[in-house]
């Protein structure tokens, strides 16, 4: 069962979602999950379901201004917002499960907020996986940080992504010695949404309890 709660964000409730690992057992991971623009949790049903049949707890935000987050639409929150929203998310799951290994997984948007909380050490997180993660993200400097935490990261990333090209992103993964990364061919931006969606959800369950150890 999905529990649909709210906490107190950085400029107004945020609404987020609970999927528990199936059969109420400990479950191996705990994975914070960040959408992107213009999406909210609810659209990641068929992923939480793969993720919680594994054993893992799934927790997904709305961010401002998306799902039932309070927040204006039209207005994007800044990225120390989003981030800091992420984190106290992320404290909201370790609370509840303190014993188990916490990632995070963003998509888009959700992967820039990833990033920002892992290059900023927010929040310490066993691995993460960034899906679709823009150019404009990993042109940016200050992500050596992200190295420099060790934290084993996977990005995964369509070939024919118009939206974020996947040549800078390779050439930025190459430059992070804690960076694996995944492409999928005749795959565009939306990867869990696309017909590839199944294959992208298995790598990146892989991954995560691979790290969990």
């Amino acid at each position: 069962m999905t529990s649909m709660p709210f906490f107190d964000g950085r400029t107004g409730q945020v609404h987020f979602r609970h999927w528990p690992a199936a059969g109420g057992a400990v479950p191996t991971v705990s994975l914070v999950f960040l959408h992107g623009l213009g999406q909210h949790s609810g659209q990641y049903h068929r992923f939480a379901g793969a993720m919680t049949a594994s054993g893992i707890d799934v927790w997904a935000i709305d961010h401002t201004g998306h799902g039932l987050s309070e927040g204006d639409p039209g207005v994007g929150a800044p990225l120390s917002d989003l981030a800091a929203d992420a984190a106290a998310l992320a404290d909201i799951a370790l609370a509840e499960l303190p014993d188990v290994p916490q990632a995070v997984m963003g998509h888009s948007l959700g992967a820039v907020t990833a990033l920002t909380v892992l290059a900023h050490r927010d929040h310490e997180f066993a691995s993460a996986v960034l899906c679709g993660i823009p150019r404009s993200a990993v042109e940016q400097h200050g992500w050596a940080e992200l190295s420099d935490a060790g934290i084993p990261v996977l990005v995964v990333h369509g070939t024919d992504d118009r939206i974020a090209p996947v040549d800078p992103v390779r050439d930025w993964a190459r430059t992070l010695r804690n960076v694996e990364m995944r492409e999928f061919e005749d795959a565009g931006h939306d990867l869990l949404h696309e017909k590839v969606h199944a294959s992208v959800t298995n790598v990146s369950r892989e991954f995560l309890l691979a790290h969990s150890r």
